[in-house]
Formats: C-alpha cells, sequence, structure tokens
C-alpha cells in the first residue's frame, strides 16, 4: 500500500495549525473551567488573598445548595417555555416569508427584503423603552407570552434570510414535479422542500432557541414576579446588594449553559450543511 511522504514543510505547517487550533480551544475553554473550579470552592477560599484556581477542598455540594437557595427548576421551565416558544413563532411566520421570498415574485419584494434588514440593525437594547411602554399598552408586561413575542420578533429578520438561502440552493423544479403530480403549492412546500431544507431548518432552529434562551436585557425590563423570571435574570438572587455568592452564581450559571451544550452535540451535523445552504446569494 502506498503512503504519501510529507515534506518538511508540510509537517511544519501541519504541527504550527495544530498548535493554533489548541490555543484556540484553551482560550475559548479556561473561562468555563475558571468557572467550575470556582464553583467547587467555598466563600472563604474565593475571597482568599492567596487563591488559588484549583479548589483546596472542591465542595461537591455547592450543586445541590444552589437549587435549594433559589427556584431555578422554575426559572429554567420559564426559559424553556420562552425559548421553545419563541422558536416556534418565529418558524412559523419565517418560513412562509421565506418561501414567498425566494419563490415568488411580487411588488415591493426589494423594499420588503430591505426593511428586514434594517430590522436586524437593532439590538433589543436599544429599543427596550418602547418595547415596554408596546407590551404595557398590550398588558404582555411581566408575562411568559410578552417575551414569547419580542424574542420571536427580534429573530424574525434572521429566520427570513436564512431561510430563504436554504431554499434558494433547492432546484424549483421538485416542487414543479410535484406540482405535476396534483400537489398544491403548500402540499409540494410541506412534503417536498421542508423535508430537503431540514438542515438549513435545524441549523434556524438552534440559533433562535439559544439567542431566546440567552436574552437578558428584555427579560429584566419586563419581567417583575419572582416565579415568572427566565433562568438568566433568576440567578441573579445570588447578586446581593452586600455580597455576590460566586460559587452558587458560577454553579447556576453552569446550569445555565448546559441545555445549549447539549444541544449543539445533539446537532453539529446539521450545522455546517445548514450554514452553507443559507450562504446563497439571491
Amino acid at each position: 500500500m502506498y503512503t504519501k511522504k510529507l515534506t518538511t514543510k508540510q509537517i511544519i505547517l501541519k504541527i504550527l495549525l495544530y498548535f493554533v487550533v489548541i490555543d484556540i480551544c484553551i482560550f475559548t475553554l479556561y473561562p468555563y473551567f475558571a468557572m467550575f473550579c470556582s464553583a467547587l470552592k467555598s466563600r472563604a477560599e474565593i475571597f482568599s488573598v492567596n487563591g488559588t484556581i484549583l479548589p483546596v477542598e472542591p465542595m461537591w455540594s455547592n450543586f445541590i445548595d444552589v437549587w435549594k437557595r433559589a427556584p431555578l427548576a422554575q426559572y429554567a421551565i420559564n426559559s424553556l417555555l420562552i425559548a421553545g416558544g419563541s422558536t416556534l413563532l418565529a418558524m412559523l411566520c419565517g418560513i412562509p416569508a421565506a418561501y414567498a421570498l425566494s419563490r415568488m415574485k411580487f411588488k415591493g419584494k426589494t423594499a420588503f427584503l430591505g426593511f428586514v434588514i434594517v430590522s436586524q440593525m437593532f439590538a433589543p437594547v436599544v429599543l427596550v423603552i418602547g418595547i415596554y411602554k408596546v407590551m404595557a399598552v398590550l398588558g404582555f408586561t411581566d408575562s411568559i407570552v410578552g417575551l414569547i413575542f419580542v424574542n420571536a420578533a427580534f429573530n424574525q429578520a434572521f429566520t427570513i434570510w436564512l431561510l430563504r438561502g436554504t431554499f434558494m440552493s433547492i432546484s424549483p423544479e421538485m416542487e414543479q414535479a410535484a406540482t405535476i403530480d396534483g400537489c398544491t403549492r403548500i402540499q409540494a412546500l410541506i412534503r417536498i422542500l421542508l423535508p430537503v431544507a431540514a438542515p438549513g431548518i435545524v441549523t434556524t432552529l438552534i440559533f433562535i432557541f439559544i439567542n431566546a434562551w440567552n436574552e437578558y436585557t428584555v427579560a429584566l425590563t419586563l419581567i417583575s414576579t419572582d416565579t415568572s423570571k427566565p433562568l438568566t435574570v433568576g440567578i441573579n438572587i445570588f447578586n446581593g446588594y452586600n455580597m455576590i455568592e460566586w460559587q452558587y452564581l458560577f454553579a447556576a450559571s453552569l446550569f445555565a449553559i448546559l441545555p445549549v451544550v447539549i444541544l449543539f452535540m445533539g446537532i453539529e451535523k446539521n450545522l455546517t450543511s445548514g450554514l452553507t445552504a443559507g450562504g446563497v446569494k439571491g
């Protein structure tokens, strides 16, 4: 069996590549490692002048005590409802809009695309006062439903653009063949287009869910009742006026990022193909 021999230059470049990748991984993962180590420390050790990165006596009980000191389960359920509802609503509105923009020709299409781009330029923190006034008029302040609407609205532009690119990468002949066989346009969309566009749809779902799960500013502004707070806002219970309980704050933060990590591990195979399909120029 013939094996290609690498030149000295290729070997050096490969070593440098591995070195860069390892450095990036260390740089990216070190904050989480520091959080994990701090979550295992006692309050005295965290505020110790001669403290170290690694805990002297790991206190695994911190990960159990944090559930007793705060209603994290309720916060997690609220975050799940907000992220899941926002994702579902954004997809229900985004898929028809993306399909229409990728397949149909109508007046005002260019203007609508421009409006979608402009809407993506505004961060929630810039519009938080206006959002609060609108939600107050509609009666959605201090409401999980209100947060679902807000998060779905802010993720709508991303949903439309990514799915539009995904649909444009799929040949229209597939839908035309389905219509010849007797399918309506909607049936062709559901039975033919959506299964083929599954990687792009999954990628869009994940990004919307993560954005809604991590949202903080609007939730902090709209929600005042403790039982309605999402996890990102609820863990501030450990950030007191007189003292911050860092060990519990870090432990709760690790629990907060755990669902996102699990989600990425489950769908990582679809991310590359989904992002590539969504990158088609139209």
